[in-house]
């Protein structure tokens, strides 16, 4: 998923280049996009819950979470150099609670899940991230909304264009509802960040419409011509 992968990384480098801009206020809004995002992309990229049964799917992802922490450690110590040690430890605590329980037991819960029924999950975490003020809750919470997210996407048309036009048409409403009502921010930004989301897997696996073959007749033009005849040695 190129779009998407690019974007996750631009958002990271953002995120770790804040407290040099000057924007450190902002840290709290990026470790909540990012960790929607890292929610659908670890949805997306494991597989071991599809072929696996009991204890030892939880033993292999536990087997690899170290190297799935080391983003959010860098996050962590960018917010210690920024001075925001609280946004250090809700950043932390959220990530190895995310990774090590809310991970497994939310792909477990929702393995067996209708569209319907995620699609109705998802906006539940997105209304409650609007009312949660702790950070550390609201960043779980997140990292739960962006697991919906990919277990959403997986059960729909992958690469449908009216998905995407929905998508992109959500996020405009919700900043433009966000610049008209500011106070509304809390919940336009999930939706924000869940709708571009959203967009941007269907724009990694948009389809082109098959060309079929066509034969315009001109078989002279389809052969290579015969190399020519070498001219005889002068006698």
């Amino acid at each position: 998923m190129a779009p998407l992968n690019v974007t996750h990384g631009l958002v990271l480098g953002l995120f770790l280049a804040l407290p040099w801009l000057g924007r450190s206020e902002w840290l709290p809004w990026g470790a909540e996009a990012l960790f929607l995002i890292g929610g659908f992309q670890l949805r997306l990229a494991d597989r071991r819950w599809n072929a696996r049964n009991g204890a030892l799917d939880w033993i292999s992802h536990i087997r690899m979470a170290p190297a799935r922490l080391m983003p959010w450690g860098a996050m962590v110590i960018v917010a210690i150099i920024a001075h925001r040690p609280q946004d250090a430890q809700a950043i932390g605590l959220a990530a190895i609670v995310s990774e090590l329980l809310l991970y497994p037991a939310s792909v477990r819960l929702m393995r067996q899940t209708t569209r319907p029924v995620t699609a109705a999950f998802l906006l539940m975490l997105v209304g409650a991230l609007g009312v949660i003020d702790t950070g550390d809750a609201r960043l779980a919470f997140a990292f739960m909304a962006g697991i919906a997210t990919g277990i959403l996407w997986l059960r729909g048309p992958d690469g449908d264009i009216r998905m995407t036009v929905s998508a992109v048409i959500s996020v405009a409403f919700a900043i433009g509802s966000t610049i008209a009502f500011p106070q509304i921010l809390p919940f336009a930004l999930p939706l924000i960040a869940v709708g571009a989301t959203m967009a941007l897997a269907h724009l990694s696996t948009l389809r082109r419409r098959p060309m079929p073959w066509q034969w315009d007749g001109a078989v002279s033009s389809r052969f290579r011509r015969a190399p020519r005849p070498l001219a005889s040695p002068p006698s």
